[in-house]
């Protein structure tokens, strides 16, 4: 199967946008066909000959170009009247819009001068056709194609029906309303477009390489991982890396929505599509392009836009039957009042408008548009503004749950904590004098083995704290490695068996002396975390350590409290370290001594008491619990890839103070849907009714399908400059 994605312009709608995607995909030879109306792009699974989509797509009323990416204007355009005319004269079906339009003008003057009504007819038809021709062709060509109505087709219906009843100014001025109104709609939905297209320009195309000794441009598809990429002051990082050499302040705002640079030295990551700063640095690249971070964060809100929301899944299929059963009400209103009533047909030389004219003003306002596009570009204007702000949602079906969620679930380590834990205490059975003494260093170079490679805060806090005294190789890596379901560790080091593991491990399985367990118990009242060591024989001792929370924890718990949330924090700690944790901040509740799979259980029985839960986590050992909730946020996505899949809302920057902001955004999406679609279906009752009374222009009608249609994407797109 051959996947080729197409470029389409002149998608105005959502309603033309499933046109397309019905077209395209009633070929034979194609698999399946998507398109994404945010993007302007087709993508097409199948065998079938790319000239007979091109020409299918043509038939339709778009361009196409093969393989072509979206243009975006690297400018601001300075003045939105001059971007709309620019964009009039830049399409063949808005450059004849708008010579009907000189026309119908021209058609008027010579009314009001006097001149023989035959000329301005004349003039009114010519501009009929022109601006007509084009909305027609796509009418007729979607009937026979799909076998369905859309909106072209009930505008022609109604266009020849005006000229039957001789309103031949209102039917040209009805149609060119209505080829601007399409344009301006596209227009503003274009801007949308260059909105996501511009976090496709933060990934340069091209980057510096260092080889043999020179500096080389090459493109940063041909770059590998491992090889040394020089970024220069005030260049953007092209791809994820190391640094080697150099330091300098990074802008990560683009990923973390964190505004202050953050300073970089050799050793540490960073980002693609991140800028640098004063210092010129020398890169090893650790990621290729597609799976570098910022592409990742492209593909995944592309992604999400196809993930739509209940609400949006419901007013689709409402649609599906909308637009027919205005189709058939317009029929009854056209003919039974005429029969049963002996209303008149067509309109009266008193000005009354017959119910043939009332029918045609119901066609012109039954197609969905105005509905059908209210949801999905509020949401994709919620997913961009997220990202700008470090939060990165699924899907619009996320953006809509959020906002309803009764209780907030969090995980200790990584999510509450920094994620940094230090050793801060060493006891040996054997040795209870100086901790620098080498009975607590090789205490210490055991549990290295151990711990050595694992990526849990920590494993890292042990190995990092063997490095430190020179003990970090005594022993072998531990071989036959065994993880005792999320209590521990247990491998062969010099062919004896050894355990590294939690209080509740060591209770289960070893003999405690009473010693130890009095150095535990006294180790976690003060909040520490002790992890046991067993050599096989007997015990050895045990090692605490520490972990403080993030400065904004207990600040973002208060927020969400204020808020109604309910905060509950679920660890694999133990209880009394996880009360001194949720005492200091502020947390309704706690759980402790949680396997990972009883967690997700844990998560269960929180939304059979609160309904709707999330939960938040490092996305390391938490992924059953997040994939439980009805939310699962992840923190620290930018550099975890595992968190980046697993949960439906990732705070990239690991800032936990973006979880409240995403919480507001939601909530501000969502009141903006709700107020388009109450306004899109008041609108349409309104005129609706004015048409039945006969007091409706068809103008009007247009006004109020495409007004509306323009209106609510405008408001829609509020989100984009959302603040808290």
């Amino acid at each position: 199967m051959v996947e080729t994605t197409y470029k389409i312009t002149g998608l105005d709608c959502m309603e033309c946008a499933r046109g397309l995607e019905s077209s395209i995909s009633s070929l034979p030879a194609v698999k399946q066909a998507r398109v994404e109306f945010f993007e302007g792009t087709l993508t097409v699974l199948g065998d079938a000959d790319q000239k007979e989509i091109c020409r299918l797509i043509a038939a339709l009323g778009y361009d196409v170009g093969e393989d072509q990416a979206i243009p975006t204007t690297k400018q601001k355009e300075s003045n939105a009247l001059l971007g709309f005319l620019r964009y009039l004269l830049q399409r063949s079906e808005t450059r004849l819009a708008l010579a009907a339009g000189v026309l119908i003008l021209l058609s008027f003057l010579l009314s009001w001068f006097g001149l023989p009504g035959l000329i301005a007819v004349v003039l009114q038809i010519v501009a009929l056709g022109l601006a007509g021709w084009p909305i027609a062709r796509s009418g007729v060509f979607n009937l026979w194609v799909n076998h369905s109505l859309n909106l072209n087709f009930l505008m022609t219906i109604a266009g020849i029906g005006a000229v039957v009843i001789g309103e031949y100014a209102e039917a040209s001025s009805m149609i060119l309303l209505f080829s601007i109104a399409e344009a301006l709609e596209g227009f503003t939905n274009d801007r949308t477009r260059r909105t996501l297209s511009r976090l496709k320009d933060l990934m340069p195309a091209q980057a510096l390489r260092l080889a043999h000794g020179r500096v080389e441009v090459v493109s940063v598809e041909n770059l590998n991982v491992g090889e040394h990429i020089l970024v220069r002051p005030g260049d953007r990082i092209p791809l994820d890396g190391v640094i080697l050499d150099g330091e300098s302040s990074i802008n990560e705002a683009p990923i973390t929505g964190e505004s202050i640079p953050v300073w970089k030295l050799p050793g540490d990551e960073v980002l693609s599509g991140t800028l640098n700063g004063d210092g010129q640095l020398i890169i090893e690249i650790t990621r290729f392009v597609p799976d570098s971070t910022i592409q990742r964060i492209i593909d995944m809100v592309t992604e999400a836009q196809s993930r739509r929301s209940r609400r949006q899944q419901f007013i689709d299929r409402f649609a599906q039957y909308y637009t027919p059963a205005m189709v058939i009400l317009a029929v009854l209103v056209a003919t039974i009042p005429p029969l049963v009533f002996n209303a008149p047909f067509l309109n009266l030389a008193d000005g009354t408008r017959g119910w043939l004219h009332r029918a045609l003003a119901l066609l012109v306002i039954g197609c969905p548009c105005a509905l059908v596009i209210s949801t999905p570009v509020t949401m994709a204007a919620s997913l961009i503004r997220a990202v700008r702000e470090g939060v990165l949602f699924k899907g619009g079906a996320f953006v809509e749950a959020l906002t309803g969620v009764k209780a907030f679930a969090f995980d200790k380590t990584g999510t509450l904590t920094h994620g940094r834990p230090q050793v801060v205490d060493i006891r040996e059975v054997n040795c209870q004098g100086d901790p620098n003494r080498d009975a607590y260093d090789d205490l210490l170079a055991l549990a290295c083995a151990l711990e050595r490679h694992s990526n849990h805060p920590l494993s890292r806090a042990i190995t990092s704290e063997a490095e430190k005294r020179g003990v970090a190789n005594r022993y072998p890596a531990a071989k036959g490695l065994t993880v005792r379901g999320g209590l521990g560790l247990e491998g062969y080091i010099d062919d004896r068996l050894r355990t590294i593991g939690s209080l509740r491990l060591f209770k289960e399985e070893h003999h405690l002396p009473a010693v130890v367990h009095n150095w535990v118990e006294r180790a976690e009242s003060e909040g520490k975390t002790a992890m046991l060591l067993c050599d096989g024989e007997g015990m050895r001792g045990f090692i605490a350590v520490s972990d403080s929370p993030r400065d904004t924890s207990k600040s973002v718990i208060q927020t969400l409290k204020d808020m109604g949330k309910r905060t509950i924090m679920l660890t694999g700690d133990n209880h009394t370290v996880a009360g001194v944790m949720a005492a200091e901040l502020g947390l309704d509740a706690y759980r402790a001594d949680l396997l990972p799979g009883e967690k997700q259980n844990a998560i269960e029985e929180l939304r059979k008491r609160y309904k709707t839960v999330a939960m938040v986590g490092d996305g390391i050992n938490d992924a059953p619990a997040l994939a439980a909730a009805d939310v699962g946020i992840a923190m620290g996505g930018s550099s975890n890839t595992q968190a980046m899949e697993t949960a439906d809302v990732v705070l990239l920057g690991n800032d936990l103070q973006k979880l409240p902001f995403a919480i507001h955004l939601s909530t501000f999406a969502n009141r903006l849907v709700k107020t388009n679609i109450v306004f899109s279906l008041a609108s349409k009752m309104v005129v609706a009714v004015i048409a039945l009374l006969g007091y409706a222009p068809l103008w009007l009608a247009v006004l109020a399908d495409m007004g509306v249609s323009l209106l609510v994407t405008l408001n829609g797109l509020r989100a984009l400059r959302f603040k808290v």
